[in-house]
């Protein structure tokens, strides 16, 4: 319910209605555009300050291990269980979707964090950065895999619409899969702001107050009503998919955060960090990831994986997910 009475959450709330009610309410791309950005900034400026505080100890390497970890898992785990199921496409695409992190679930769950006087690592940021491109490469090349003439001759389940894997179809080079990934905006924004937090200090933090902390709550209220708006958009492409798919958008996340608190448990993660990677675990991409499977996997249905991950996924957490895996993350690790 504290979650639900938080202004930022109820603008998101207040979006979705919106959006439900078809009315002509609209966030200028560019503004848009902008609040992502600034969100980002701020984010890599608060990891940074925080890194420069408590450096780089055994503590940052087991949680970015952990990150890491998850980042493969999750993945491999969700092409498993829908190969059978639906397009192999179809399939590496929502797998790479999900194995992929959201950074508003992220920058929601660190917010909600913070509002409750938890204390948590700067170095969780770096673990949002290192998490979003594995999945991808994974995808990547269980596509060209599919696409190989090997795989053409080998039987396989059939499934209603999917295109049988040709050799005509170039394979997409993992060289431009990293390029991609490692070279996007957001990904060096967010590096770089991280970057600038750990070199300037506590001199930097005070400096960057007003800019990086003062503004954040409406900032992020601000982009949440857009997303709002997205959702509402999204949800009649996440109603017209797979009942299989359907499941697994709503189960998956719980699963993947239940995966990383045994994690967590084992590496003895502090209580917040521990909460971020679930949050990290649970989500699901839809910017950076769909952006680069529009070319790598052009044979997937971008509105199956993007449908499901912003249409279905980003509101469960938004709205019910994050409290709830604080909750079990102080219950278990508290």
């Amino acid at each position: 319910m504290q979650n639900l009475l938080d202004p930022a959450i109820l603008f998101f709330v207040f979006g979705v209605m919106a959006g439900a009610l078809r009315s002509n309410l609209e966030i200028p791309p560019p503004i848009a555009k902008f609040l992502s950005l600034y969100l980002l900034m701020a984010l890599g400026l608060k990891g940074g300050f925080a890194l420069a505080q408590s450096g780089l100890t055994a503590s940052v390497a087991v949680s970015l291990g952990a990150a890491i970890l998850m980042a493969f898992l999750v993945p491999a785990l969700g092409y498993r269980l829908l190969r059978n199921r639906v397009s192999r496409y179809d399939a590496a695409a929502v797998a790479a979707s999900y194995g992929s992190v959201s950074a508003v679930t992220f920058v929601t769950a660190m917010q909600y964090l913070e509002s409750a006087g938890m204390v948590f690592g700067g170095h969780m940021a770096v673990a949002l950065v290192v998490m979003e491109s594995p999945a991808i490469i994974m995808a990547v090349l269980l596509a060209n895999a599919l696409r190989h003439p090997r795989a053409a001759a080998a039987p396989s389940p059939a499934v209603a619409g999917e295109p049988p894997p040709a050799a005509s179809i170039a394979s997409t080079p993992i060289s431009r899969i990293l390029h991609e990934s490692f070279t996007d905006g957001a990904q060096l924004l967010l590096l770089g702001a991280m970057l600038v937090g750990v070199m300037t200090g506590e001199a930097g933090q005070a400096v960057m107050q007003p800019f990086s902390a003062d503004l954040f709550k409406g900032m992020l209220a601000f982009f949440l009503l857009d997303m709002g708006l997205m959702v509402a958009r999204n949800f009649r492409d996440a109603r017209s998919a797979s009942p299989v798919l359907l499941v697994y958008a709503i189960a998956a996340p719980p699963l993947h955060a239940a995966i990383a608190l045994a994690l967590a448990w084992v590496l003895s993660m502090p209580v917040a960090d521990a909460a971020l990677l679930m949050v990290l675990s649970a989500s699901a991409s839809y910017i950076v990831v769909p952006a680069v499977l529009r070319y790598a996997i052009p044979e997937a249905n971008p509105a199956v994986y993007l449908g499901l991950s912003l249409g279905v996924t980003f509101p469960i957490n938004i709205l019910a997910g994050i409290p709830l895996y604080t909750a079990v993350a102080r219950a278990v690790l508290g």
